[in-house]
């Protein structure tokens, strides 16, 4: 008698051709993420302006106002501040929303074969709408305060890309962490908040560069954000803003280091996920 059976690719060849052969679940969980999120709310996805709104009027009150941080010239602070509080948004968003992926799908997970990694990918793609729909939000405030984009606008897909790499690789790691050990539930908020301290959101990174030497600059550097949101300030901004070079490759190295590590972390606790969740 013929026996049907199903099992996960052994080969990491089979695995990525499962991936591309399970892509009408990951639109589909992609798609339900984007439609929860938003369900039952008096304004639905006014939200997704709503938000990065209001976090750059607070930031520029408190970093302009209160704290004393200047901008560049020709550039109004909150400009400045919703340049980077959209890639920062978009990372805090992806990486909370993917550490606690799999252990919301866990009926899923335990029930049919499928390659896990779809799961945190659309959480992740998820915040990604949020993110293009903040990039018009963005033209509005630039015809508000008459700052029209130049050609570097154009690079600004190839630094969203570098922002997905930056938030998927992360999340990753701590969701497969996650499951085993639930006390990363807690501690993602507080990992979320330190982010955002150590990096350029409501600053410039050249106020680092004028208190400690390139050294510093360097390890602070290490934070992958703070390439991304150099990156895009500089694309937005025309070119207004500095973006020290040395440090924008060491965050794109350690952006493509997390990647590779959580990728390699998921796939080798992969097959436990079903039994430990």
């Amino acid at each position: 008698m013929a026996q049907l059976i199903i099992r996960a690719g052994r080969t990491e060849g089979q695995y990525w051709r499962d991936l591309w052969h399970y892509r009408e679940l990951f639109y589909v969980l992609a798609w339900r993420d984007v439609a929860v999120k938003y369900k039952q709310t008096v304004i639905g996805i006014l939200w997704a302006f709503l938000q990065p709104f209001i976090n750059s009027v607070l930031m520029t009150i408190i970093f302009s106002k209160l704290a004393g941080m200047t901008s560049v010239p020709g550039v109004p602070y909150f400009l400045l501040v919703f340049a980077a509080q959209m890639p920062w948004q978009f990372f805090s968003t992806s990486l909370a929303s993917a550490s606690q992926s799999l252990v919301n799908n866990s009926q899923l997970i335990s029930k049919v074969y499928f390659p896990r990694m779809i799961i945190p990918a659309s959480a992740v793609v998820t915040a990604m709408v949020d993110l293009l729909i903040s990039f018009w939000l963005l033209a509005g405030l630039m015809a508000y305060f008459h700052f029209w984009p130049t050609w570097r606008l154009l690079l600004l897909p190839g630094l969203v890309l570098l922002a997905f790499v930056s938030a998927l690789g992360p999340g990753l790691l701590i969701t497969a962490l996650n499951v085993k050990y639930r006390d990363f539930r807690y501690v993602i908020p507080y990992i979320i908040q330190a982010g955002f301290f150590i990096s350029p959101v409501g600053y410039l990174t050249s106020k680092v560069a004028e208190k400690y030497s390139e050294k510093w600059l360097l390890v602070y550097s290490l934070n992958p954000m703070v390439g991304v949101i150099d990156g895009f300030r500089w694309a937005i901004l025309g070119g207004r803003t500095e973006v020290y070079l040395p440090g924008f490759f060491l965050s794109l190295g350690v952006a493509g280091l997390l990647m590779w590590f959580g990728i390699w972390y998921f796939r080798r606790t992969e097959r436990s996920f079903a039994d430990v969740i």
